[in-house]
């Protein structure tokens, strides 16, 4: 069996985060595994407190991981500070990790930054240039590139922005009201559009997380990363589709829409 292992903070109502990673890797096949950078108390009205590991613990848990259960591919969502970053691109370099997909958690759909400006320098140099795959959403894009991102033309042009300067492939997504359902892929100097179909629900809390880990899944078992793109795209949609609404706030999709019914 495959392994993924996700590097991301835990979210306490089980829509994004570590939480929403498992779930989807389990669901697309592959064994998860996870290394928790923060505790978050949050639910789907919002987070309330963020309380994070020591740089000495995050290491522990990832020497743990490299050494018994090597991982086919990596996720990497909220590192939020400088010394968390840095010890995570010191083991992945240690261990040579492969297929690497970087969430850059730094801007909530709000428009609120997450990460702090040096850390988000020192997330570009540890991070990016060992990425496989970025997955910005729009206003990271901005954050990045200090453009403004208000047209598909405008998408390109900062998706080969940051490609060029980390040289990585870059997942441009859509949304905050930006062809909500079609992300633009930028990799060596070509570009690809993976269109897709909105689907009217508002129950979105953590699609981007659930995104990024589908991909990894998808890379772990073999897949190109065009075809994981695309897999990864029809998972989140049918996640969506089948319209789970729980709590008082911006709900969670589906991640086990899937499942086989014989233990249910």
């Amino acid at each position: 069996m495959k392994t993924a292992l996700t590097i991301a903070g835990s979210d306490s109502c089980g829509g994004a985060g570590i939480q929403a990673d498992i779930k989807t890797m389990t669901t697309n096949g592959v064994y998860a595994m996870s290394a928790i950078t923060a505790l978050t108390a949050q639910n789907t009205t919002g987070v309330s407190s963020i309380m994070e590991v020591t740089p000495k613990f995050l290491e522990e848990q990832l020497e743990s991981i490299f050494t018994d259960i090597f991982p086919d591919s990596i996720k990497i969502g909220m590192v939020a500070s400088i010394d968390l970053i840095k010890v995570v691109g010191k083991i992945l370099r240690k261990y040579e990790a492969r297929n690497i997909v970087v969430d850059p958690v730094m801007v909530a759909t709000s428009g609120a930054k997450l990460i702090k400006d040096d850390a988000i320098d020192t997330l570009k140099k540890e991070l990016f240039s060992m990425a496989t795959l970025l997955t910005p959403n729009i206003p990271e894009v901005e954050v990045l590139t200090g453009l403004k991102i208000d047209s598909e033309e405008k998408m390109i042009e900062g998706a080969k922005l940051i490609s060029e300067n980390f040289n990585c492939a870059v997942l441009c997504k859509g949304g905050h009201q930006i062809n909500d359902a079609n992300d633009l892929l930028y990799y060596n100097g070509q570009y690809i559009w993976f269109r897709g179909k909105r689907i009217d629900n508002p129950n979105t809390h953590g699609t981007g997380c659930t995104l990024s880990s589908a991909i990894a899944s998808n890379l772990a078992k073999g897949y190109s990363l065009e075809e994981s793109i695309k897999k990864s795209k029809e998972y989140i949609s049918l996640a969506l589709a089948d319209m789970l609404d729980i709590g008082k706030g911006n709900g969670p999709l589906n991640h086990a829409f899937n499942l086989q019914k014989e233990y249910l």
